[in-house]
């Protein structure tokens, strides 16, 4: 497959935008709040969301017939035709400037920033950055940088056995929950994402060759973010950073970790055997 790849077709993409608009619910707020194991509550006009509620608002929607075989809409349009049949959320880099309010009419501004190629143990990887804007009636209220990467599956049976990863460091404050299908399914309906990995048995561990289905790298975010804010005396990092070290799969328990920090704070998931799956600098 990555024989196929040509980089500098795919590098026309950059440069590239596209805009969709979206309005906050009380609904939507309630629905997303309890799947990140938030209070609830009875969100009325003006009430906080959330501080990732848009990765819930104004996406892609595409006919049954054009979604590719993995639950994505086939590629092209605004990302670049990658044809690398792994897509995941690697990370990026989140900067709040206010909080999206219930009622609030959102418009976010994307373009591509930038592709590239690299190598990795895997074989080829190709990185799309995209950038952006989301906006209210207020003005400018979340600055975003997504990473995503692409890469080849690799064939059953050729995988170099590697070493057992070691646990994280020991936390200064943790949360346990329980990484199920229920919550996955949950997660993949409010951000109204097909990806089959995330909900499809038999298509993640047949096809693609995980042993389980996989947790959201933006899911996992969410809850580091809403942890740190908490830990920070309910306020919104003016910051936060984050990347995929290694997948997250369903079935067991999982932790969010954090350890103490006045204007910056460390914080991680991870799977039952305290292994690190995402890594996160919140900042304020």
């Amino acid at each position: 497959m990555s024989d196929k790849l040509d980089i500098e077709h795919l590098r026309q993409w950059i440069g590239r935008t596209q805009k969709a608009s979206d309005i906050v619910t009380a609904q939507l707020v309630k629905a997303l709040r309890a799947t990140l194991f938030m209070e609830i509550g009875n969100p009325a006009d003006g009430d906080a969301a959330p501080l990732t509620t848009h990765w819930c608002l104004a996406q892609p929607v595409a006919p049954m017939n054009e979604l590719g075989p993995d639950g994505h809409p086939a590629r092209g349009g605004f990302l670049p035709p990658v044809p690398l049949p792994r897509r995941m959320w690697a990370g990026g880099q989140l900067e709040f400037l206010d909080t999206l309010r219930v009622g609030d009419d959102v418009t976010r501004s994307s373009r591509i920033a930038d592709v590239t190629l690299k190598t990795g143990s895997t074989g080829a990887l190709c990185f799309v950055t995209v950038d952006h804007t989301i906006t209210t009636g207020r003005g400018v209220a979340i600055r975003e940088r997504q990473d995503i990467v692409y890469r080849d599956v690799t064939p059953a049976g050729t995988q170099k056995a590697s070493a057992p990863a070691s646990p994280g460091p020991t936390a200064r404050h943790r949360e346990t929950h329980m990484a199920d299908p229920v919550l996955l399914f949950r997660y993949s309906a409010l951000t109204f994402n097909g990806h089959r990995i995330h909900y499809d048995r038999d298509y993640v561990t047949k096809v693609e060759g995980y042993p389980g289905l996989i947790f959201h790298g933006p899911l996992q975010a969410s809850l580091l973010v809403e942890f740190a804010a908490k830990l920070h005396g309910g306020n919104a990092p003016k910051m936060f950073s984050y990347r995929g070290v290694q997948p997250l799969f369903d079935g067991a328990d999982f932790s969010i970790n954090a350890d103490d920090g006045a204007s910056e704070m460390a914080v991680w998931t991870a799977n039952a055997d305290g292994v690190p799956t995402m890594k996160a600098t919140a900042s304020w």
